[in-house]
């Protein structure tokens, strides 16, 4: 019997049946027929502890025993109370105020719509354009969608939809550029804003890792000028770090390589290892207080039916602290060290002649092809091997569960240069 379910991102007419999980544990999860997979992709990059981890279970366990949901509006309670201030302590010094929604997409409309409505308070209600930048994703609601790379991105079909924002360029200098090799990248961001700041409300960036844009990998030294012209034009800052937060990039957040803090950040996906739906967006006290004031316009109208849910804190709170005890920055290193040596420095796979590139940035690696054609059979491939990996477009990409053992990165990187050797 077919299921009803419609599945995202699938062609209706060609796609295969979809595998049925029916349990998960560790870095693996298990399908009906009995097949364990191991979970090269974190499922869609959340699952930073692995499946079934005993401490973010009996967190879920206990608070629903105690308080499943209440609405944020007009109430509060303990598990957001304490995971406001965890986030407080743990990001870039000064996001003191914590916003929470349901979802990475929803946390950056809260974002774009502070952005808006701060400036509107501050008496520029002709600031209220985005700047983002090529090869962007922040998600799929319309909003979002808007503020997508509009030519390669995955949501040209709405263009006439959705509402027109600006476009810089992508930063092509890579994570270990020198300031010179920015530069050019800079020199560009500043052209679109000295011609357009007066009606940009916010620029929008996810910091030195664009994921679904093609896990693009930018250098801090990017970062640090784009907040100097931020300063220079009266633009806030938006650093989406819905993939790139809790350690993805190798630091607690990408922010943290090049020691700026943005006026506004959205967190989501790691935020709960990926157990409940939750998303934070912090934002500084220039931002926050701005909203203090007697009119009914300083009242920010936006209420997730689900923001600040229990469970979701809850979770959330028992994640960071799995995170910091059982010292994941050191894991990731490890694993970053395997990717590098294995997969970054693979003369023989850089010079296979479907590659384009190879790029490696704390716990993600990519092969870049140049025609996606090459990856044709890559998860099947992988599967062969025990390993679950997703391609899309012209990248395969690893980014793992950060309890993935050295063994195991060993077989997601010998299942990710399969599709290359199979014929060597």
């Amino acid at each position: 019997m077919t299921s009803p379910v419609w599945h995202p991102y699938a062609h209706l007419k060609t796609q295969a049946p979809a595998p049925r999980v029916v349990g998960g544990q560790g870095t693996r999860f298990t399908l009906d027929s009995g097949e364990s997979l191991l979970d090269a992709t974190c499922s869609w990059w959340c699952m930073i502890h692995g499946y079934g981890h005993p401490r973010l279970v009996k967190a879920i366990q206990e608070q629903a025993a105690t308080l499943c949901h209440v609405m944020l509006g007009g109430l509060t309670h303990d598990p957001a109370d304490q995971l406001a201030r965890e986030l407080v302590r743990v990001t870039p010094e000064g996001l003191n105020h914590v916003f929470f929604s349901d979802s990475g997409s929803v946390g950056m409309e809260v974002a774009m719509k502070m952005a808006v409505q701060y400036h509107h308070l501050r008496g520029r209600p002709n600031k209220h354009r985005m700047l983002s930048l090529m090869k962007a994703y922040h998600g799929d609601t319309a909003g979002c969608m808007a503020v997508c790379d509009p030519e390669e991105g995955m949501h040209s079909l709405f263009s006439g939809f959705l509402p027109q924002h600006h476009f810089a360029p992508a930063p092509t200098a890579p994570y270990a550029a020198t300031p010179e090799q920015v530069a050019a990248d800079l020199d560009a961001l500043r052209a679109v804003l000295e011609a357009h700041h007066h009606e940009i409300a916010a620029l929008l960036m996810e910091p030195l890792l664009q994921a679904a844009g093609g896990l693009n990998m930018t250098s801090p030294d990017y970062l640090k000028g784009a907040r100097a012209l931020c300063d220079e034009f009266d633009v806030l800052l938006v650093f989406d770090e819905v993939a790139t937060g809790f350690g993805r990039t190798g630091r607690m957040f990408a922010a943290d390589h090049a020691g700026v803090s943005p006026d506004i950040m959205v967190l989501s996906k790691g935020l709960t290892g990926g157990y409940l739906g939750h998303a934070a967006t912090l934002a500084n006290d220039r931002v926050h207080d701005t909203f203090i004031g007697d009119s009914e316009l300083h009242a920010f109208m936006h209420g997730p039916t689900f923001m600040g849910n229990p469970l979701a804190c809850r979770v959330a709170l028992e994640s960071l602290r799995v995170f910091e005890e059982d010292d994941y920055l050191g894991r990731i290193a490890r694993l970053n060290a395997i990717l590098v040596q294995e997969l970054a420095r693979d003369s023989d796979l850089r010079a296979h002649p479907a590659v384009a590139d190879i790029r490696v940035l704390g716990a993600t690696g990519v092969i870049e092809v140049h025609d996606s054609k090459a990856l044709k059979g890559a998860a099947a491939i992988a599967r062969e091997q025990g390993v679950w990996l997703r391609s899309f477009g012209r990248w395969l990409y690893t980014m793992p569960a950060y309890i993935t053992s050295d063994e195991e990165m060993h077989q997601i990187i010998k299942a990710m240069k399969a599709p290359f050797t199979a014929n060597a």
